[in-house]
Parts: structure tokens; C-alpha cells; sequence
């Protein structure tokens, strides 16, 4: 009978950082060994290969568990007109106190029949958690906007401009040109359930409850969209535009360094392209370089060494931080494609000057205690959209020849 090592025991438990960092020097340890073995047999023992494996899945459950945001806090603050009548409405479907109120800010963004607006304590509750937990909220450009659309202008071509003499003619500059990025925020929901009972229950924490309950659902498609969206319903994900290779890239597409090798990186010297793929991005983008790549692929490159033998990737230096690999942070997103044939695995660059999130404000809610009896739905919407905002500032890496 196999029994639990004290690292499977970590993974099982709550996880501090300092179990990341221990996990890491076991990692590094068992992968050194299995490098040694190749170098010696020209192939790996099973049994240590098994083990790295095993090692590295327990680094990102301990990652996973050490950065996961605590939902316990309970405000103190004393609740606005706006929640007690809030309250009142989920609690017992009293509906009186935030008709009017909603009539006293003319409201036309919710009605009985479309639900009514959540207290602002409630939003910002859930776009609290929301940040911690979607992995593009973390790094990209978040604006909140109160129309359906937020057009942004851009220039494709600038003022015309030159090096003149002191005393020479200076000629008539052209005007610059300008195009229009347009980002609409589509409807996203969810319906949490909850019991009469629960909801009698003055010492549960509504906005705690709601915003717990709706996390999950609004994280998860919202990340998704993010990555992979299509622009259907859903905002645009930064994977879903063109990609051409970076040597002749054009504004409108997203440009890509090849790895020269179909589903793989280069047997020799595989970290090169790593470098190439930083270096594709400019300067000014580059400084603020993110990583982005599953799990899968990230253990992959977890195993990468420079010419002195130090790792490439790095675990977090503080218990709230990232990993790092090549000195810029590595963002996690399931969403992205695993390593194969012609996929783009990773992106690098700037996403908070190059992806551009949209939150409509305002979100609503509609109370049904009739359509699933005994159970109270709750029917929670909210306007997200998200799109490119510029193209020079994201790169993704091809598993490909070309």
C-alpha cells in the first residue's frame, strides 16, 4: 500500500508560498537527476521521469491553493438605502423600497420584469473576485463604461513631421489619419439557487453569498472569452484574431515567432526561442512583458536550463506574486491551446496596453422563487466585452516550421 509523501500531504492541506518554494527545490532536484540519467543511458529511468511529473503537478496545485483569495471577510461598514432595500428584495422579495429608489435615480436599466440593479457594495464584491480570479483581468486593461459600445479612436498614420532650418520654408504637415476599435459589451449570467431557509438566515452575508455564488460561473466564461471568444455574444479573445508571422506583420493581425519544428521546440538550445519571442516585442511594450500558457505547457518549460545551469522558470518571491520565467511573470490560463502541431502555446507581451476589457456598469438581478420550488433562482447579469486594442503589443509563439 502506497501511502501519501509529506508533499502530497501539503498539496492536500492548505498551502502556504513557503510549501511553493520547498516544492520547487525538490523539483529541481528530482529533474537534475533525470538529466544526469540521459546524459549517462541516453534515456531517463521511469520510475524518476514518473516522479518530476509528479512534483511539477504538485507545484501548481500548491500554487493554485496558496493564491486563492479568501471570501470570509465580512464588511462592517453601515449598509446604504440602496442594500437594506436590496436585502429586503432577495431575502423576502420585497420589491417596494428599491422601486423607488431606482425611481429616484430615473433608472432605465432594470425593471421588475429584468430585475433591479445590485447595491454597489454587491458589484464591486464581485468585480473584487473577479480580479483575483480570472487570470486575463489581472494583467489586461479593465475600463468601466455606461454605454452599450466603447469606441476607441486610433491613428494609422500620423502627423507628418520632418528636421527643418531656422530660416527655411516650412511646408504644410499632412493630418493624421484615424480608424475607430470598436468593443461592445455582451450579456453574461448566471442563476445561484439558494433555500428560504438560508435565506432567512440574518447572519449570512448577501453580498459574500452573491458574490461568491456568481464567481465561479462569470470567471470561468469570462476567461474563456477572453482567451479563445469568437466576438458572438461574447467579447473577442486575443487568440481569435489573425496571426502572421512577426517578419511581415500589418496592424489588424497578431504576429508570431515560429519554433521551426512541427508540435515541439527545437532539440537544441530550445530556450532560444523563448529569447526571440521576447525580443519580438518592442521595447516599450517588452518592459511590461506577460507571459501567458497553460498548465501543461508550463511544465514543460518548467524543465528548461540557461547555459550555467540555472532554471529558466521560477517560482513566486512573494506568497501574492507570480512565477517567473526569463524575469517576466507567467499568467495561467487553462484556455490557452496545449503544445501541438501549428498551435500558438504561449503569448507574450503587454496586455494591459494590448487587451482591453470592457465592464458595463450595473449589475442585475431577478428573483424567481417559482420556477424551481423550493428552491429561490437568482437570475444575475452583467455586460462584459473585450478585444485587441493594439496589435504591436501581443505575441504568440507557433509550434510550427513557419
Amino acid at each position: 500500500m502506497d501511502f501519501p509523501t509529506p508533499l502530497e500531504t501539503k498539496v492536500a492541506a492548505a498551502a502556504t508560498h513557503d510549501d511553493v518554494l520547498v516544492a520547487f527545490e525538490a523539483f529541481k532536484e528530482a529533474n537534475d537527476e533525470r538529466l544526469a540519467q540521459i546524459e549517462k543511458r541516453m534515456s531517463a529511468d521511469v520510475v524518476t521521469a514518473e516522479k518530476v511529473e509528479r512534483i511539477s503537478r504538485a507545484i501548481d496545485e500548491l500554487s493554485l491553493k496558496a493564491k486563492r483569495p479568501s471570501l470570509s471577510g465580512e464588511t462592517k461598514a453601515e449598509p446604504s438605502e440602496h442594500r437594506r432595500a436590496f436585502d429586503g428584495y432577495v431575502r423576502k422579495g420585497e420589491t417596494h423600497g428599491l422601486f423607488e429608489i431606482e425611481q429616484k435615480s430615473m433608472s432605465v436599466a432594470s425593471a421588475p420584469d429584468g430585475g433591479y440593479l445590485v447595491p454597489v457594495e454587491t458589484e464591486a464584491e464581485i468585480s473584487r473576485i473577479l480580479a483575483k480570479t480570472s487570470p486575463m483581468r489581472q494583467i489586461a486593461d479593465v475600463r468601466q463604461v455606461s454605454a452599450a459600445v466603447y469606441k476607441k479612436p486610433f491613428a494609422t498614420a500620423g502627423a507628418a513631421a520632418g528636421w527643418v532650418g531656422e530660416t527655411a520654408a516650412r511646408p504644410e504637415t499632412a493630418s493624421a489619419t484615424l480608424a475607430e476599435l470598436q468593443f461592445p459589451a455582451m450579456e453574461l449570467y448566471a442563476m445561484p439557487a439558494a433555500t428560504q431557509t438560508l435565506l432567512d438566515d440574518s447572519a449570512v452575508n448577501l453580498d459574500h453569498w452573491i458574490a461568491q455564488e456568481v464567481e465561479t460561473v462569470f470567471a470561468e466564461q469570462e476567461s474563456e472569452a477572453f482567451v479563445t471568444g469568437n466576438g458572438v455574444n461574447k467579447p473577442k479573445g486575443f487568440m481569435d484574431y489573425t496571426k502572421v508571422a512577426n517578419a511581415t506583420w500589418a496592424w489588424g493581425a497578431m504576429g508570431y515567432v515560429a519554433t521551426g519544428t512541427a508540435g515541439a521546440f527545437p532539440a537544441s538550445n530550445p530556450s532560444d526561442k523563448l529569447v526571440d519571442m521576447i525580443y519580438a516585442v518592442k521595447a516599450g511594450y517588452r518592459q511590461n512583458g506577460t507571459w501567458i500558457m497553460n498548465r501543461a505547457t508550463q511544465s514543460l518549460i518548467r524543465k528548461f536550463k540557461d547555459a550555467a545551469g540555472n532554471y529558466l522558470w521560477q517560482p513566486a518571491a512573494t506568497a501574492d506574486g507570480n512565477a517567473t520565467l526569463l524575469n517576466f511573470r507567467i499568467v495561467e490560463s487553462e484556455h490557452m491551446p496545449d503544445v501541438a502541431a501549428d498551435s500558438h502555446a504561449l503569448a507574450f507581451g503587454d496586455f494591459k496596453r494590448g487587451y482591453l476589457i470592457v465592464d458595463r456598469v450595473g449589475v442585475r438581478m431577478l428573483r424567481d422563487p417559482y420556477s424551481s420550488k423550493p428552491y429561490v433562482l437568482f437570475y444575475t447579469t452583467k455586460r462584459v466585452g473585450g478585444g485587441i486594442q493594439n496589435f504591436e503589443a501581443i505575441k504568440t509563439l507557433k509550434f510550427g516550421v513557419s
